[in-house]
Protein backbone atom coordinates (compact mmCIF):
# COMPACT_ATOMS: atom_id res chain seq x y z
CA UNK A 1 0.00 0.00 0.00
CA UNK A 2 1.13 3.54 -0.71
CA UNK A 3 0.35 6.76 1.09
CA UNK A 4 -0.75 9.71 -1.00
CA UNK A 5 2.71 11.27 -0.63
CA UNK A 6 4.44 8.08 -1.71
CA UNK A 7 2.22 7.69 -4.76
CA UNK A 8 2.62 11.35 -5.69
CA UNK A 9 6.41 11.04 -5.56
CA UNK A 10 6.36 7.78 -7.49
CA UNK A 11 4.22 9.16 -10.31
CA UNK A 12 5.64 12.69 -10.37
CA UNK A 13 2.31 14.38 -9.60
CA UNK A 14 1.27 16.62 -6.73
CA UNK A 15 -0.53 15.47 -3.60
CA UNK A 16 -3.17 18.06 -4.41
CA UNK A 17 -3.77 16.39 -7.78
CA UNK A 18 -4.35 13.02 -6.15
CA UNK A 19 -6.72 14.59 -3.64
CA UNK A 20 -8.68 16.11 -6.50
CA UNK A 21 -8.80 12.81 -8.39
CA UNK A 22 -10.24 11.25 -5.25
CA UNK A 23 -12.83 14.01 -4.86
CA UNK A 24 -14.18 13.53 -8.38
CA UNK A 25 -14.10 9.74 -8.16
CA UNK A 26 -11.42 9.34 -10.78
CA UNK A 27 -8.83 7.61 -8.59
CA UNK A 28 -9.95 6.56 -5.13
CA UNK A 29 -7.75 5.06 -2.42
CA UNK A 30 -8.18 1.45 -1.37
CA UNK A 31 -8.71 2.59 2.19
CA UNK A 32 -8.61 5.62 4.45
CA UNK A 33 -7.02 5.28 7.88
CA UNK A 34 -8.43 6.59 11.14
CA UNK A 35 -5.95 9.43 10.85
CA UNK A 36 -7.47 10.39 7.51
CA UNK A 37 -4.51 9.16 5.49
CA UNK A 38 -5.31 7.74 2.07
CA UNK A 39 -3.76 4.39 1.13
CA UNK A 40 -3.47 3.26 -2.48
CA UNK A 41 -3.08 -0.28 -3.83
CA UNK A 42 -1.00 -1.54 -6.77
CA UNK A 43 -4.14 -1.40 -8.89
CA UNK A 44 -4.31 2.35 -8.29
CA UNK A 45 -0.76 2.71 -9.61
CA UNK A 46 -1.74 1.16 -12.94
CA UNK A 47 -4.91 3.25 -13.13
CA UNK A 48 -2.94 6.41 -12.41
CA UNK A 49 -0.57 5.52 -15.22
CA UNK A 50 -3.57 5.24 -17.54
CA UNK A 51 -4.88 8.60 -16.39
CA UNK A 52 -1.54 10.22 -17.18
CA UNK A 53 -1.43 8.55 -20.59
CA UNK A 54 -4.88 9.84 -21.46
CA UNK A 55 -4.11 13.30 -20.08
CA UNK A 56 -1.11 13.38 -22.40
CA UNK A 57 -3.63 13.06 -25.22
CA UNK A 58 -5.43 16.15 -23.83
CA UNK A 59 -8.45 14.09 -22.86
CA UNK A 60 -10.88 15.57 -20.34
CA UNK A 61 -10.92 14.02 -16.87
CA UNK A 62 -14.61 13.22 -17.24
CA UNK A 63 -13.84 11.22 -20.38
CA UNK A 64 -10.98 9.40 -18.70
CA UNK A 65 -13.23 8.49 -15.80
CA UNK A 66 -15.77 6.96 -18.15
CA UNK A 67 -13.08 4.91 -19.88
CA UNK A 68 -11.15 3.48 -16.94
CA UNK A 69 -14.24 2.76 -14.81
CA UNK A 70 -16.13 1.06 -17.60
CA UNK A 71 -16.56 -2.62 -16.72
CA UNK A 72 -15.27 -3.49 -20.20
CA UNK A 73 -12.01 -1.59 -19.65
CA UNK A 74 -8.99 -3.88 -20.13
CA UNK A 75 -5.60 -2.65 -18.93
CA UNK A 76 -3.54 -4.76 -21.35
CA UNK A 77 -5.57 -3.63 -24.35
CA UNK A 78 -5.27 -0.01 -23.23
CA UNK A 79 -1.49 -0.31 -22.92
CA UNK A 80 -1.26 -1.89 -26.37
CA UNK A 81 -3.26 1.01 -27.78
CA UNK A 82 -0.96 3.53 -26.05
CA UNK A 83 2.05 1.72 -27.44
CA UNK A 84 0.65 1.92 -30.95
CA UNK A 85 -0.04 5.66 -30.69
CA UNK A 86 3.45 6.29 -29.27
CA UNK A 87 5.05 4.38 -32.14
CA UNK A 88 3.10 6.52 -34.59
CA UNK A 89 4.31 9.65 -32.80
CA UNK A 90 7.90 8.41 -32.94
CA UNK A 91 7.58 7.93 -36.70
CA UNK A 92 6.15 11.43 -37.11
CA UNK A 93 8.96 12.95 -35.06
CA UNK A 94 11.59 10.99 -36.99
CA UNK A 95 10.12 12.30 -40.22
CA UNK A 96 10.28 15.83 -38.84
CA UNK A 97 13.89 15.39 -37.72
CA UNK A 98 14.81 14.22 -41.22
CA UNK A 99 12.93 17.18 -42.68
CA UNK A 100 14.78 19.63 -40.41
CA UNK A 101 18.16 18.09 -41.28
CA UNK A 102 17.38 18.03 -45.00
CA UNK A 103 16.17 21.65 -44.94
CA UNK A 104 19.42 22.76 -43.29
CA UNK A 105 21.34 20.88 -45.96
CA UNK A 106 19.19 22.47 -48.67
CA UNK A 107 19.99 25.92 -47.28
CA UNK A 108 23.70 25.15 -47.02
CA UNK A 109 23.78 23.86 -50.57
CA UNK A 110 24.67 20.33 -49.49
CA UNK A 111 21.60 18.89 -51.22
CA UNK A 112 18.88 20.22 -53.52
CA UNK A 113 15.54 19.57 -51.84
CA UNK A 114 12.16 19.84 -53.53
CA UNK A 115 9.88 22.45 -52.01
CA UNK A 116 7.27 19.75 -51.47
CA UNK A 117 9.64 17.82 -49.21
CA UNK A 118 10.18 20.91 -47.09
CA UNK A 119 6.77 20.15 -45.61
CA UNK A 120 7.11 16.40 -45.34
CA UNK A 121 5.81 15.19 -41.99
CA UNK A 122 3.42 18.10 -41.59
CA UNK A 123 -0.36 18.20 -41.77
CA UNK A 124 -2.33 21.42 -41.62
CA UNK A 125 -3.87 20.65 -38.25
CA UNK A 126 -0.61 19.36 -36.73
CA UNK A 127 1.85 21.95 -37.99
CA UNK A 128 1.55 24.20 -34.94
CA UNK A 129 1.84 21.25 -32.59
CA UNK A 130 5.05 20.07 -34.28
CA UNK A 131 6.48 23.57 -34.18
CA UNK A 132 5.87 23.76 -30.44
CA UNK A 133 7.39 20.32 -29.97
CA UNK A 134 10.53 21.39 -31.82
CA UNK A 135 10.80 24.50 -29.67
CA UNK A 136 10.38 22.42 -26.50
CA UNK A 137 13.01 19.88 -27.50
CA UNK A 138 15.69 22.11 -29.01
CA UNK A 139 14.84 25.59 -27.79
CA UNK A 140 13.49 28.45 -29.84
CA UNK A 141 16.88 30.10 -30.30
CA UNK A 142 18.52 26.98 -31.70
CA UNK A 143 15.64 26.15 -34.01
CA UNK A 144 15.60 29.65 -35.49
CA UNK A 145 19.34 30.22 -35.56
CA UNK A 146 19.93 28.77 -39.03
CA UNK A 147 17.14 30.80 -40.58
CA UNK A 148 18.28 34.03 -38.94
CA UNK A 149 21.85 33.57 -40.10
CA UNK A 150 20.84 32.63 -43.63
CA UNK A 151 18.56 35.62 -43.97
CA UNK A 152 21.36 37.88 -42.81
CA UNK A 153 23.45 37.03 -45.87
CA UNK A 154 23.21 38.81 -49.20
CA UNK A 155 22.05 36.87 -52.24
CA UNK A 156 25.63 36.85 -53.49
CA UNK A 157 26.87 35.45 -50.19
CA UNK A 158 24.17 32.79 -50.17
CA UNK A 159 25.20 31.62 -53.60
CA UNK A 160 28.84 31.55 -52.52
CA UNK A 161 27.95 29.39 -49.50
CA UNK A 162 25.99 26.95 -51.67
CA UNK A 163 28.85 26.61 -54.12
CA UNK A 164 31.29 26.06 -51.29
CA UNK A 165 29.12 23.28 -49.85
CA UNK A 166 28.89 21.53 -53.20
CA UNK A 167 32.65 21.80 -53.72
CA UNK A 168 33.35 20.14 -50.38
CA UNK A 169 31.27 17.08 -51.23
CA UNK A 170 32.62 16.71 -54.76
CA UNK A 171 36.09 17.05 -53.29
CA UNK A 172 35.39 14.27 -50.79
CA UNK A 173 34.02 12.07 -53.57
CA UNK A 174 37.25 12.57 -55.52
CA UNK A 175 39.24 11.13 -52.60
CA UNK A 176 37.16 8.00 -51.98
CA UNK A 177 40.01 5.87 -53.30
CA UNK A 178 42.37 7.34 -50.69
CA UNK A 179 40.33 6.05 -47.75
CA UNK A 180 38.35 7.86 -45.05
CA UNK A 181 41.40 8.47 -42.83
CA UNK A 182 43.52 10.14 -45.52
CA UNK A 183 44.87 13.57 -44.47
CA UNK A 184 43.28 15.31 -47.45
CA UNK A 185 39.91 13.79 -46.61
CA UNK A 186 40.20 14.93 -43.01
CA UNK A 187 41.27 18.40 -44.17
CA UNK A 188 38.12 18.61 -46.29
CA UNK A 189 36.09 17.68 -43.22
CA UNK A 190 37.69 20.61 -41.40
CA UNK A 191 36.27 22.79 -44.19
CA UNK A 192 32.92 20.97 -43.86
CA UNK A 193 32.72 21.71 -40.15
CA UNK A 194 33.61 25.34 -40.77
CA UNK A 195 31.00 25.49 -43.53
CA UNK A 196 28.29 24.40 -41.08
CA UNK A 197 29.12 27.43 -38.95
CA UNK A 198 27.41 29.60 -41.53
CA UNK A 199 24.24 28.26 -39.92
CA UNK A 200 25.00 27.04 -36.40
CA UNK A 201 27.84 25.92 -34.15
CA UNK A 202 27.93 22.15 -34.71
CA UNK A 203 28.67 20.03 -31.66
CA UNK A 204 30.55 16.75 -32.02
CA UNK A 205 27.27 14.97 -31.43
CA UNK A 206 25.70 16.86 -34.34
CA UNK A 207 28.68 16.10 -36.60
CA UNK A 208 28.54 12.40 -35.86
CA UNK A 209 24.76 12.40 -36.27
CA UNK A 210 25.06 14.04 -39.70
CA UNK A 211 27.68 11.53 -40.77
CA UNK A 212 25.43 8.63 -39.86
CA UNK A 213 22.41 10.27 -41.48
CA UNK A 214 24.28 10.83 -44.75
CA UNK A 215 24.48 7.06 -45.16
CA UNK A 216 21.50 5.70 -43.19
CA UNK A 217 18.77 8.20 -44.08
CA UNK A 218 17.20 7.22 -47.44
CA UNK A 219 16.91 10.81 -48.73
CA UNK A 220 20.46 11.78 -47.81
CA UNK A 221 21.80 8.49 -49.11
CA UNK A 222 20.10 9.01 -52.47
CA UNK A 223 21.48 12.54 -52.75
CA UNK A 224 25.09 11.54 -52.11
CA UNK A 225 24.78 8.37 -54.19
CA UNK A 226 23.96 10.64 -57.11
CA UNK A 227 27.39 12.24 -56.66
CA UNK A 228 29.16 8.90 -56.26
CA UNK A 229 27.69 5.46 -55.43
CA UNK A 230 30.16 4.94 -52.59
CA UNK A 231 29.97 8.43 -51.13
CA UNK A 232 27.31 7.87 -48.40
CA UNK A 233 29.18 5.03 -46.67
CA UNK A 234 32.49 6.83 -47.20
CA UNK A 235 31.16 9.99 -45.55
CA UNK A 236 29.88 8.06 -42.55
CA UNK A 237 33.25 6.38 -41.97
CA UNK A 238 35.26 9.54 -42.61
CA UNK A 239 33.13 11.75 -40.36
CA UNK A 240 33.09 9.20 -37.53
CA UNK A 241 36.88 8.99 -37.73
CA UNK A 242 37.07 12.79 -37.81
CA UNK A 243 34.96 13.11 -34.65
CA UNK A 244 36.89 10.30 -32.93
CA UNK A 245 40.14 12.19 -33.54
CA UNK A 246 38.75 15.42 -32.08
CA UNK A 247 37.42 13.60 -29.01
CA UNK A 248 40.75 11.85 -28.51
CA UNK A 249 42.64 15.17 -28.63
CA UNK A 250 40.28 16.73 -26.10
CA UNK A 251 40.78 13.84 -23.68
CA UNK A 252 44.58 14.13 -23.81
Amino acid sequence: MYTVKQLAKLAGVSVRTLHYYDEIGLLTPASVGANGYRYYSDEAIYLLQQILFYRRLDMELSQIKQIIHDRRFDLISALQAHRGSLQEEIQRLQTLIHTVDATIMDLTGEIKMSKKKLFEGFSEEKQKQYEQEAMRRWGEDRVKQSTRLWNSYSAQKQEQIKQEGGAIYTGLAAHIGDGPQHPQVQALLDRWQQHLRYFYEPSLEVLRGLGNAYNEDPDFNATFTAIHPDLPAFLQKAINFYVDQIESKRQN
